[in-house]
């Protein structure tokens, strides 16, 4: 099974996720251990308590396992896979929440772990994580007896078209050795024993077969790099061409690019709307957050004005207790100068504590907007980045359309649909 998973905060939108029945067709919570709390929601709360105690931040550790497609695990295989990643990254014994989800017509599971060691108050290191549960994923293929993906055989033999948003981000920053290019094409001609696998095997490795110049045959990456296969796979043009056949059979070189480069333009398309989409849903975070705060701000305000007026009641009833009750005793009072050094003093403590109170209002007022301001700085930022994201996915087409070199051509055109129709992959 597929294991993904990452350190992370957010407890209360993680149990909000993992509880969602509306999403998927049964939600149940598997287990709840090592929790003083008996429910998900209760649990991460916990978790969080805890982990303030500590400087981390992302307190919480999530993992989910996906079963191949049309293969099913038991709850016994779950448990095990769980366990085997409790054991190999470090999280045994540590409090976990175990929770089932069926969509679509397949099982998942989810467990999320709390990476505080409550008894040392610290959280526990987890080094290299990705690639031990690569292993373990590896591992629990080879055990069950699932076809397991080409990728996870080799990460080097990966479809660069079934790449993620993440990967197609990383692609962008590195080069790819020649030498892993020029191993690809000579391991598919190695294992292949015929003109159709050796096809299947290059597509598999992201790389697609085209009719090039002279009657001879190239093989076209998702960049619309050409390669050419005698000279790439280190074997003679006729035996290339003894194995593949009649060049006709295959798409022109304009022909694979123009749908490598739609397929491309398709899959940047998506990866706009995941992005607005992620944003979007970030953006309202901040929003609800930047609500509630207002809300708690004006109920801070009205606190302080209401213990304000209690406290200005109460320094006035002693201000005015402090002068002699009767009418012979006031007028001795003022007589002897008495009456006046009171009231000048009243009149020295109501400006002081006018101006206490004054200087009271405005630290929590510069203190909130602080708070404000440090918000409004993320919902910018937020937005800054949404938009260089979208600048960089709008501006990746108008690349790749100088890349391929497309030729606009009606018959070229006329041939794509042909394709198309027929359903053949370039």
């Amino acid at each position: 099974m597929i294991i993904k998973a990452s350190q992370r905060a957010g407890g209360k939108a993680l149990a909000v996720h993992l509880l969602r029945d509306d999403e998927n067709d049964h939600v149940h919570v598997h287990e709840v251990r090592g929790f003083m709390a008996d429910d998900v929601v209760g649990a991460f709360r916990e978790a969080y308590a805890i982990s303030k105690g500590t400087k981390c931040r992302q307190f919480l550790f999530s993992c989910s396992f996906n079963p191949p497609e049309g293969e099913t695990a038991t709850v016994a295989d779950f448990e095990r896979a769980i366990a085997t990643v409790e054991e190999r990254v470090g999280l045994k014994n540590l409090p976990r929440v175990v929770v089932f989800h069926e969509k679509n017509g397949r099982r998942h599971a989810h467990c999320v772990w709390s990476r505080i060691k409550a008894a040392e108050m610290r959280a526990v290191n987890l080094p290299h994580f990705k690639v031990k549960l690569r292993d373990i994923t590896r591992d629990l293929f080879i055990e069950h007896g699932w076809k397991m993906p080409r990728g996870l055989v080799n990460s080097e033999e990966r479809n660069p078209l079934n790449f993620s948003r993440a990967e197609w981000q990383q692609a962008k920053r590195i080069n790819r050795d020649p030498r892993t290019i020029k191993a690809i094409f000579q391991d598919c001609w190695a294992v292949s024993d015929s003109g159709k696998a050796f096809v299947q095997a290059m597509e598999a490795r992201g790389y697609y077969l085209a009719r090039g110049d002279r009657r001879s045959f190239v093989a076209i990456d998702h960049t619309g790099e050409v390669f050419a296969i005698a000279r790439w796979a280190n074997v003679k043009t006729k035996e290339v061409n003894a194995r593949l056949g009649d060049p006709e059979h295959f798409p022109s070189v304009d022909e694979v690019k123009a749908l490598l480069a739609e397929k491309v333009t398709e899959k940047l398309k998506r990866f706009t709307i995941e992005a607005k989409g992620e944003f979007n849903q970030a953006r309202l975070g901040l929003q609800e957050q930047k609500r509630k705060l207002v809300a708690w701000q004006r109920h801070e305000r009205k606190i302080l004005m209401e213990l304000q007026a209690v406290r200005q009641i109460e320094e006035g009833r002693v201000r005015y207790e402090r002068f002699s009750r009767g009418l012979l005793k006031g007028i001795w009072d003022r007589i002897t100068g008495k009456h006046a050094a009171i009231r000048q003093q009243n009149e020295f403590e109501l400006a002081a504590a006018l101006e206490r109170d004054a200087a009271d209002r405005q630290a929590l007022i510069e203190r909130q907007l602080n708070e404000r301001r440090a918000l409004h700085c993320q919902i910018k930022d937020h937005e800054q980045r949404l938009d260089t994201e979208l600048v960089a996915l709008h501006s990746q087409p108008a690349v790749l359309v100088k890349r391929f070199v497309v030729v606009e051509d009606t018959n070229v055109e006329k041939r794509v649909r042909q394709l198309r129709s027929r359903n053949i992959s370039p």
